[in-house]
């Protein structure tokens, strides 16, 4: 009996371990970190597996190990390796001059000016008109805010 229990001991740590080599291969060629909290489920099953814990107490802790790792992990994860995103056009023009080329009007929130040789819709606080130097303090999407300078 004992010859027994050590092949299926053996067999669901072997098992384990191949199922996290799996999702750890498919991790690899699709980066999407979802397989890898498997591999850790999986590594934590061989785990319990080795030290003769029972298929039921080896398939709970595949399920504590993963999800608690999903859970813990996956937003930081995803955050730290996603990198920043789109950059954005407009904050490098943060600071910057530029040139009113249309009256700016608070009330309608029309108005263009020229920075960096770029033409943007502008809106300001103030009335601004044509041909006056404004100093970018901000944006709204595509939108740049200015002031007088």
């Amino acid at each position: 009996m004992s010859f027994i229990a050590d092949w299926v001991r053996e067999f669901t740590m072997l098992a384990w371990l191949a199922a996290a080599f799996v999702a750890a291969v498919i991790e690899l060629s699709v980066p999407h970190f979802g397989s890898a909290f498997i591999s850790a489920g999986a590594i934590a099953a061989a785990a319990s597996a080795f030290f003769g814990f029972s298929v039921p107490v080896q398939i709970g802790t595949f399920a504590v190990v993963m999800i608690v790792s999903l859970v813990m992990l996956r937003s930081t994860l995803v955050g730290y390796l996603g990198g920043k995103g789109v950059p954005s056009r407009t904050e490098p023009l943060i600071g910057r001059q530029g040139l009113v080329t249309h009256d700016i009007n608070p009330t309608t929130g029309t108005g263009r000016v020229t920075v960096a040789g770029e033409d943007w819709a502008a809106r300001s606080p103030e009335p601004i008109a044509a041909g006056v130097t404004v100093r970018v303090v901000g944006a709204d999407g595509i939108v740049l805010e200015v002031t007088r300078t």
